[in-house]
């Protein structure tokens, strides 16, 4: 039994024991890590050099990617860099880093998809108002106030874990340092019941978010269908569906890794659903929301157009 004055690394779980398979592995979340950081690389240029993309939902769309990217880069070096190297260990400021950096982006990543909606609700049931309530000061005042809240809630929950006395060993069962998975290897009852106080804090932040997004989306709809022309309807829902996918995708699939039942709980199924909450949006997200944004698809041809013919 080890103190957490005494510990240096911690010890992650691993996808394979094969060294074939952690290859695989390793190329595989190679692949899917190059093309989260093309796809948003592409996002991120064509907002910032395409003038018909400087809205509030193409600043907000800017936002959520530079998260994507982060939520990507907090874990996944990492995890190929231990497939590669055939090791398990992270050292002890190493998984203080990338809990804080995780939860920062990761609660900054919902927060922003909460005000997305924010401004679908406003362009759909009260465009005359759209200027006003989402002009260009109200716009980066509510980004602000998303990252704010999400470096805050990091910041909390961080310095909380990383004070607690950890006495139950030092490996985690999960392939990066996740806060449920360090929280088990506490042995301070009064430490343990605050955490659970900041996570119940955070939980009830979110539900108000999720709360939020539902309402709006039942307004937007409503308005929607009493659009008279099919056009017109068709036009509005396209302007929703990715966003409404891509936060589905995410509390779905984050929900069912922390909420899912434990008679079904394993290793390996705690495995495959963090990578999906964690690795896949991040990936997705720019896919889903260029299938259906002609004025996006555009700017993303033109970057990737003017980028080759530099080269040529």
């Amino acid at each position: 039994m080890s103190n957490s004055s005494s510990l240096t690394h911690f010890l992650l779980l691993t996808f394979a024991d094969r060294r074939e398979l952690q290859l695989l592995h390793f190329w595989l979340f190679l692949a899917i890590s190059l093309a989260a950081l093309l796809a948003n690389g592409l996002i991120l240029s064509a907002v910032a050099c395409d003038h018909h993309l400087h809205t509030p939902m193409g600043f907000f769309l800017l936002n959520l990617s530079l998260t994507d990217l982060g939520c990507i880069c907090t874990t996944v070096p990492k995890v190929m860099h231990n497939s590669l190297h055939n090791t398990t260990t992270i050292s002890y400021t190493g998984c203080a880093a990338q809990v804080f950096f995780f939860l920062f982006f990761i609660s900054s990543e919902f927060y922003l998809l909460t005000i997305m909606c924010y401004d679908r609700y406003v362009a759909i049931c009260k465009p005359l108002h759209y200027g006003t309530l989402l002009g260009s000061r109200a716009c980066a005042h509510m980004a602000a106030a998303a990252w704010a809240t999400g470096f805050l809630s990091a910041l909390l929950h961080t310095v909380n874990i990383f004070s607690l006395p950890l006495c139950q060993g030092n490996a985690l069962g999960q392939f990066f340092c996740e806060l449920p998975h360090i929280l088990k290897l506490s042995c301070s009852h009064s430490g343990y019941l605050r955490e659970i106080g900041l996570m119940f804090f955070t939980m009830s932040l979110g539900l108000g978010c999720f709360v939020f997004i539902v309402f709006s989306y039942v307004q937007i709809f409503r308005a929607v269908l009493r659009i008279p022309s099919q056009q017109g309807q068709h036009k509005a829902f396209s302007t929703c569906l990715p966003h409404l996918a891509v936060v589905s995708l995410f509390v779905s699939t984050a929900t069912f890794a922390h909420l899912k039942p434990p008679s079904i709980s394993s290793p390996s199924l705690d495995l495959m659903m963090a990578v999906l909450y964690m690795v896949v949006p991040p990936a997705l997200n720019p896919l889903i929301y260029s299938l259906r944004n002609q004025v996006l698809k555009d700017a993303i041809r033109k970057t990737m157009t003017r980028c080759f013919f530099k080269k040529q």
